[in-house]
């Protein structure tokens, strides 16, 4: 049997990077308090717990006082930073460069618009990044999760646009598409402000897996349940290739699956560690393939 996992699969530079910080702080001073999971990846959380990462809400953020606290790739809104300072905590601020340059031409955009303009977010309700987004406008942006959410606009009036980093580029543009036909219907003479601001990481990535799933008889996806980049890849997975399976463990595996296949692949959304691509590779390997009857 052929297994081959996806060179494009692994951590988003972002998540790389928060999560190499979050190491080495703990390394000089063996723990750290981290707001949210640090990565939508429970087996990855669980490992970092280990060593001494604490994921605390914003709750317990509220409590503290004179400690250290990361903010993920993510990012937050001002009122966490407000809060840091009240509580004396120390902020290491891990937030992915994307996200914030995001979050500046957000305020930027609010402080420029023009008369009764609305912000736009397309982007997953009650997702980390999209709360980021909003507060940095003191929550008064729109937020858009499918083509249903669109009543929700007044396309009388202008409008700005602007997507979270990981969504589809795909779909993101169908919304973007739908807002200028319902423009069209009305006597609003404003162009809508589109601003292009998936990650080019995540933009691509969907098409990349396509042609990777096309390759194989079957694909394991590993992502985290939580991840809505691996829920937004999986679902682009499975349209080209329904013998594709997500699983958060290498133990959710059913050796049923492999009957009579030849050809594997085993892939991951950006929030899913390299070394759990490996660990999947490996059980496959060492444990179905001896059990697999052709």
């Amino acid at each position: 049997m052929q297994i081959e996992i996806d060179n494009n699969a692994g951590f988003c530079f972002g998540v790389d990077d928060a999560i190499n910080i979050a190491e080495n702080e703990i390394a000089k001073n063996k723990q750290l308090f981290c707001l949210g999971d640090i990565v939508h990846n429970d087996i990855e959380v669980e490992r970092l717990n280990n060593k001494g990462l604490s994921i605390i809400d914003n709750l317990k953020l509220k409590e503290i006082k004179n400690q250290t606290v990361l903010i993920r790739a993510h990012g937050e809104p001002p009122k966490t930073y407000e809060i840091a300072k009240e509580n004396n905590l120390n902020i290491i601020d891990a937030t992915c460069p994307i996200v914030k340059k995001l979050q500046e031409r957000v305020k930027k955009a609010y402080k420029d618009a023009r008369i009764g303009e609305q912000i736009i977010i397309y982007g997953q309700k009650g997702h980390a990044e999209a709360i980021g987004l909003a507060g940095q406008i003191e929550n008064k942006a729109i937020i858009i999760e499918k083509i249903d959410d669109l009543k929700n606009i007044d396309f009388e009036k202008p409008i700005t646009i602007f997507s979270q980093t990981t969504k589809s580029n795909k779909d993101y543009m169908l919304i973007v598409e739908e807002i200028e036909k319902q423009i069209a219907k009305t006597q609003n003479k404003h162009q809508l402000r589109f601003n292009k601001t998936v990650c080019k990481q995540v933009a691509y990535r969907d098409e990349d897996l396509k042609e990777f799933a096309k390759k194989h008889e079957l694909i394991i996806f590993v992502s985290g349940k939580k991840s809505s980049n691996g829920k937004m890849l999986f679902e682009a997975c499975k349209k080209v290739n329904p013998k594709t399976y997500f699983i958060s463990h290498y133990q959710e595996i059913e050796k049923k699956w492999f009957k009579n296949i030849k050809s594997v692949g085993i892939s991951g959304a950006t929030s899913t560690p390299r070394y759990q691509l490996e660990k999947v590779k490996e059980y496959i390997i060492t444990t179905v393939l001896t059990h697999i009857i052709y």
